[in-house]
């Protein structure tokens, strides 16, 4: 056209470009015209669907991503959108009742059949062999009926005894011969180069009050707070008590470093002390260095109040935590060679807390092929 009285040519743009999203609106439009013949459909409905489902689809991408990443593999696969979508809370309740095909199934070892495979193993002869020895000694009772009359308030006085010793000294004594507590299903255990011996446990997050440890172990920030999982079951079982001595920790104390590690007093649990610890963030400066030297301090004040036993939970992973996988094989190779460089430690005992599937399923695999030699 020409230039004194013709129109300027003017490019098109589809509505997807002025909606300032990727997915078609226009295709969108189609289908729920094509789906809803009975209803009036507004202008901006294909608009706000493009969206939501390009959102979904971004979160479902980043999650399976990780997976991938966790898993040592480059290229997405059925599998990691399935663990993606599983370990999501809400995507989860949202995609529970689709099946994703060729995703595989979550890995869920039942406790029963991991104990059965230790009690083959010979693993369970020092929990079974107490047991035996108590139902050996009922016939010899049954004979003497008196003298086990007279045994039982004796036996009632000392409980009484040994539960205020507890909530004096802690849960020490009952670690050793009683395990974590009501609760708490040992999955698998090693023993390391001084004889310290490493379990792996498998709980519900609000089960960690009644944790029977002298430690706590809770990942947290600069802050100290206790808004995540395990913070937040913490406080909901210590209560005021608990929350109180956070906060005298926190004007005592000050911020944490990073890596950084400070103890308070355990108030309203069973355990006796909470170490808190200052997690790095993954992707910043030599992360997997700063993880490592997150457990070193943690053990270390550990060992500074004498404890026999500490307990370590899931540490956080997702967008700003660190990859499971990685978590996972950083933080037994450090707990091993902290207890390999130590000769003489008072830690006899640390446990692992898990709370989810993919978490039990990486943390048993990477202690399969831990050396503690």
């Amino acid at each position: 056209m020409s230039a004194r009285g013709g129109k300027k040519k003017t490019t098109k743009l589809s509505r997807s470009a002025r909606a300032g999203v990727i997915f078609p609106v226009g295709r969108m439009m189609r289908y729920l015209r094509k789906d809803t013949h009975k209803y009036r459909i507004g202008m901006g409905a294909p608009v706000y669907m493009a969206a939501v489902i390009e959102y979904l689809a971004a979160e479902i991408l980043e999650l399976a991503g990780n997976a991938a990443r966790d898993n040592k593999k480059g290229r997405i696969t059925p599998r990691h959108i399935l663990l993606a979508v599983a370990n999501d809370e809400e995507l989860n309740q949202l995609l529970r009742g689709v099946t994703i095909a060729s995703g595989g199934v979550l890995p869920r070892i039942h406790p029963e059949l991991l104990a059965k495979k230790r009690a083959a193993r010979g693993k369970q002869e020092t929990i079974l062999s107490p047991m035996e020895k108590k139902n050996k000694v009922k016939p010899l009772a049954a004979k003497k009926p008196k003298k086990s009359a007279a045994k039982k308030p004796g036996k009632a006085r000392l409980s009484r005894k040994e539960k205020a010793a507890e909530s004096k000294e802690g849960a020490a004594s009952l670690t050793s011969e009683d395990g974590p507590g009501d609760g708490f299903t040992v999955l698998s255990s090693k023993t390391l180069f001084h004889g310290q011996k490493l379990s792996l446990t498998q709980s519900e997050i609000g089960n960690i009050g009644s944790l029977k440890v002298e430690g706590i172990i809770h990942p947290t920030n600069a802050d100290i707070d206790l808004k995540e999982d395990v913070g937040s079951a913490m406080e909901k079982a210590g209560g005021k008590e608990f929350l109180d001595s956070v906060k005298e920790l926190r004007k005592s104390h000050g911020p944490l470093e990073s890596a950084g590690a400070a103890l308070s007093q355990a108030n309203g649990l069973t355990a006796k002390f909470v170490i808190h610890c200052h997690i790095p963030q993954w992707g910043s400066d030599k992360c997997e260095d700063q993880l490592e030297k997150t457990i070193r301090n943690c053990l270390s004040l550990a060992e500074e109040k004498k404890m026999k036993s500490v307990a370590f939970p899931s540490f956080p992973s997702g967008r700003n935590g660190f990859p499971k996988q990685t978590s996972a094989q950083l933080i037994l190779k450090a707990i091993s060679s902290y207890f390999v460089s130590s000769s003489s430690s008072s830690l006899k005992h640390v446990y692992f807390v898990l709370f989810d599937s993919e978490s039990i399923g990486i943390y048993v695999q990477e202690m399969a092929k831990l050396d503690v030699k």
